[in-house]
């Protein structure tokens, strides 16, 4: 690699270092103390008043995966994770004033994003102050996300050697910075990437970011080119590899129709990006609207002929598919959740200074790849909600499984402890008639 891109990125001129002022106070936490943890897929927290159990026997089960775990990140990934905030620092530096004035940056932004939503400009990421806030919060915050997600699935969901890769709604090429984390096996590969985005300020910055990052691993960078542009906007090659995050969330937001008709156009214009043996891997936040857009791409993708290995034990119809959950209803939709008490401490530091603290990150996501006739023996089960009392003194987790929506239900305590929103596990039924939770009307399976 050439000494100039190391210089650029690892060398802090001395007018940035005298811009950077003071650090955020890193948070102290009880190592002892675990935030409750909240559900995120229905109001089942509460006992099942009217759960009745009538399996007769135990049936087995074998962990395979989980979702989330920061142990699967490499130390210096980690370290480059939990010190974001000086990179950032580095390539686009504030004063002191400006630092002491970012949480109430983030707070306005945060308004722009939710209530007043209305009210935002298009390109609101080509403002000065409004980039840099993005960056400092929720850039970080979907880095902690990603990272935990990406390193955590199979490496059959992510692109290959020599592919042409393309970002939709690249913002500050978030999704491609997390992958060089969180998948160091792929910075060997030599991966062109098409960063796509409306605004050429956040590109641009997220150029310099993601250049940074790969300097402190001293390997290769990956190939940048970024394209100014909304979704349909033409780009040169065809994808092996696509992916986006957050992005459809967000035109569903600025649609007027539902995403029953939002997802045919989405669908149509992939496949004008893509190659045939395209990848897939879209992510989106845990709300029920945005789990009901990717619930019907999976369909889509399954028609066309593609598996949909992740987060899907299974390609039979989706029990958890949001159309009534996002329209108001109590009914579960997809999404997986973890704690962030091991977060980067200066990021929730920094959430509490903006009033926006986070005990809890959602998401919501599929993985699509050629189809596959790879199936495991037994029930595959993928654990989506956090656990919850089952009378007389058991512990109950919602689950998807080709049966649909299924009930676990758990007597061992130490097994239930370790089991947690996005497990994948494998269960062998000794019995085929499985008794239907009043509640759910999902079938019981006792564990």
């Amino acid at each position: 690699m050439s000494e100039k891109f190391y210089s650029k990125f690892t060398e802090k001129k001395a007018s940035q270092k005298k811009a950077s002022g003071k650090k955020p106070p890193v948070k102290k936490t009880d190592s002892n103390k675990t935030p409750a943890k909240k559900e995120t897929t229905g109001k089942n927290t509460a006992a099942h008043k009217s759960f009745k159990d009538k399996t007769p026997g135990a049936n087995t089960f074998t962990k395979l995966s989980s979702l989330f775990n920061t142990d699967r990140l490499e130390p210096q990934s980690l370290k480059i994770l939990n010190s974001f905030d000086e990179i950032i620092q580095s390539v686009r530096p504030l004063n002191s004033k400006q630092l002491q004035k970012l949480p109430d940056d983030i707070r306005f932004l945060s308004h722009q994003l939710t209530d007043q939503r209305s009210e935002r400009r298009l390109g609101y990421m080509n403002e000065s102050v409004q980039l840099s806030a993005y960056v400092r919060y929720y850039t970080w915050w979907n880095l902690v996300r990603l990272t935990r997600l990406f390193s955590s699935l199979p490496e059959s969901c992510f692109p290959q050697d020599n592919q042409i890769c393309l970002d939709i709604g690249s913002g500050p090429l978030t999704v491609i910075t997390a992958l060089w984390l969180s998948r160091p096996e792929l910075r060997k590969l030599k991966l062109t990437w098409y960063c796509l985005d409306v605004s050429a300020a956040s590109l641009a910055l997220g150029e310099d970011i993601y250049l940074s990052v790969a300097a402190k691993t001293m390997e290769e960078p990956w190939k940048i080119i970024r394209v100014k542009g909304s979704f349909g906007t033409v780009i040169k090659e065809k994808a092996g590899f696509i992916t986006c995050a957050n992005i459809l969330n967000e035109m569903d937001q600025g649609a007027q129709m539902p995403p029953e008709f939002q997802t045919k156009k989405y669908f149509d214009q992939f496949n004008v990006y893509s190659k045939k043996d395209a990848r897939f891997l879209l992510v989106e936040p845990g709300v029920p609207k945005a789990a009901r857009t990717l619930s019907l791409l999976r369909e889509r993708f399954i028609k066309a002929q593609k598996s949909v290995i992740a987060p899907c034990p299974h390609q039979n119809e989706c029990p958890m598919n949001g159309f009534k959950a996002y329209t108001g209803s109590k009914n579960k939709w997809c999404n997986f959740a973890f704690n962030t008490e091991d977060a980067p401490q200066k990021l929730l530091k920094l959430s509490e200074l903006a009033k926006l603290p986070k005990e809890r990150a959602t998401l919501s996501f599929i993985s699509a790849i050629p189809a596959t006739n790879k199936e495991k023996d037994g029930l595959l089960c993928r654990i989506t909600s956090d656990p919850f009392k089952l009378p007389p003194n058991k512990t109950g987790f919602y689950a998807c499984s080709k049966l649909g929506l299924v009930l676990l239900s758990l007597s061992n305590k130490t097994q239930a402890q370790e089991l947690s929103s996005g497990h994948l596990i494998q269960v062998k039924i000794k019995t085929p008639d499985l008794p239907v939770d009043e509640k759910s009307g999902a079938k019981i399976i006792q564990l």
